[in-house]
């Protein structure tokens, strides 16, 4: 949440009692601005050709390099129609809300902040439902507060939401019973049902993608700003967490803080019913995938004479696409939005230090995150060295933990699943290096929801194994169930305290 100064203040001024050391080292959408933009980008999209002299970047220059993990569709001429429709779309967000969201991440880079990401591995159409925006965006508000109380510091919110429908693949194709069909790649390319016709790669489905996104934009921006993120509401969803917890828990005693904090504000005077504690900031993201789609909702801000890519405030690049010579890089590297890159064990301080002068060639602070994601024990054995090697080149990155990707496993009965004590380890691994390095842990990417499903095991929502098939929803990968995920929150918010010289809860 956004608390002004006094109130930040005050909750600083809260003593604490020494106690249970959880997750212990080593054991907003902003008001509307006046945007001009071009009301269709150029050039068209085109899947071969020369768009530009080499070397120099434009919307389109990407095609000129090996695009991997896109779709190839079967009638070009469907293509360019739905690309020329997009094209005419008005912008799904705005360049004042992207250079919004890029001065908080740059103070961030200094450590003047934490950035909280979020969301569903997967939009998909049929699940579109204003209800379950409202659900993740209520838990991703009650993270936020508590990450703000444990830190002392201002929580930058973007949701894995508004146009997270595309993903990779590692096959081209899937093979039952000796047919094969496409992939599945998200509903922005094609459908889940192993039907030849479902699986048909259609471009029609990029121009639903973007009605859908702008209903899910509508709905965040109507949250954000209409009061629903009154910070005594989020406190009171947090007690009926801590209800959950058993007598005594490490969670209830942050809360009781958290209310005594909320409290001591009230008695000196500080007005909470204010936009401060009212209103929030709220962005989006997603991953850059199907550049068609990207390049068609790029456009020209009038007023800086740069470009953006309008269909997010934020996009980062995947493992599978971040190669050098790529056209992911290629197209990032062109616009204004604030980049993300996800890295692996795989990724040495060479090639991290040229995705770095690609991505970012201005060193830029605010501008690239990096989005780490390797698991606990490969974590502690390669981050240092990539963390060495930034700090020696001066480049200015935020460092953030993905603990879930590395962490997938199948089940016995066939079921993909995460653990969540995993999950807790790669992060504790992720704070530890950072405290070694004298770095700043500026953030987490979590796959979650705020529905109460049963798709990752452990934590205090106590699903097992046996239990996964009771609410196992998730079109993809599995998520953290609103439970866990703010269980992730108190844990890392005791692992802030300790950082900023806080006594434990």
């Amino acid at each position: 949440m956004k608390f002004s100064p006094l109130a930040t203040a005050t909750l600083l001024l809260v003593s604490m009692n020494a106690g249970v050391h959880a997750f212990a080292p080593g054991l907003s959408i902003r008001h509307q601005t006046s945007l001009s933009v071009t009301s269709s980008p150029e050039p068209k999209i085109a899947p071969q050709g020369s768009p530009t002299k080499k070397g120099e970047w434009s919307p389109s220059s990407w095609t000129t390099k090996t695009a991997r993990q896109m779709p190839i569709y079967d009638d070009q001429s469907e293509v360019d129609a739905a690309i020329n429709r997009l094209e005419r779309c008005s912008p799904l967000v705005f360049a004042g809300e992207v250079r919004s969201l890029s001065e908080q991440l740059a103070r961030a880079c200094h450590g003047q902040g934490f950035l909280l990401m979020g969301g569903d591995c997967a939009e998909a159409f049929k699940e579109f439902d204003v209800d379950h925006i409202r659900d993740t965006f209520r838990v991703m508000l009650q993270m936020a507060l508590v990450l703000t109380f444990g830190g002392a510091m201002p929580i930058i919110k973007v949701g894995r939401m508004a146009g997270q429908f595309a993903k990779p693949r590692s096959e081209p194709d899937e093979v039952r019973d000796g047919v094969a069909l496409p992939s599945y790649r998200g509903d922005i390319v094609n459908s889940e049902e192993f039907t030849a016709e479902a699986r048909r790669n259609n471009p029609n489905n990029m121009v639903e993608a973007y009605h859908q996104s702008a209903q899910t934009l509508n709905i965040l921006r109507a949250f954000a700003t209409g009061g629903y993120a009154d910070i005594s509401r989020l406190h009171a969803w947090n007690l009926e967490f801590i209800e959950s917890t058993t007598e005594g828990s490490l969670y209830r005693k942050f809360a009781v803080k958290v209310d005594e904090s909320l409290r001591f504000m009230k008695a000196i005077g500080v007005d909470t019913s204010t936009d401060r504690f009212t209103k929030t900031d709220f962005y989006t993201a997603h991953e850059c995938l199907l550049l068609p789609y990207e390049q068609a909702l790029t456009r020209l801000d009038s007023t800086t004479g740069k470009w953006y890519d309008c269909s997010s405030h934020m996009l980062w690049v995947g493992e599978r696409t971040r190669e050098l010579d790529g056209a992911h890089l290629e197209f990032t590297r062109g616009i204004g939005n604030p980049l993300g890159v996800k890295i692996s064990d795989k990724c040495t301080p060479e090639e991290l230090i040229r995705i770095c002068d690609t991505m970012n060639p201005n060193n830029i602070p605010g501008k690239l995150t990096i989005i780490v994601r390797m698991g606990a024990e490969k974590l502690r054995k390669n981050l240092p060295g990539l963390i060495r090697t930034i700090q020696r080149e001066g480049r200015s990155v935020l460092w953030i933990s993905d603990p879930v990707h590395g962490n997938t496993r199948k089940t016995d009965n066939g079921y993909k699943t995460r653990d969540f004590d995993k999950i807790r380890d790669e992060l504790r691994a992720f704070f530890d290096v950072h405290d070694e390095m004298g770095s700043h842990p500026g953030g987490v990417h979590l796959e979650m929801t705020g529905e109460d499903v049963t798709e990752c095991v452990g934590g205090v929502s106590d699903v097992r194994e046996e239990t996964l098939p009771d609410r196992y929803n998730t079109f993809c990968d599995p998520r953290l169930n609103a439970n866990q995920a703010l269980e992730i929150a108190f844990l890392i918010a005791e692992r802030m305290r300790a950082r900023t010289g806080l006594p434990p809860i």
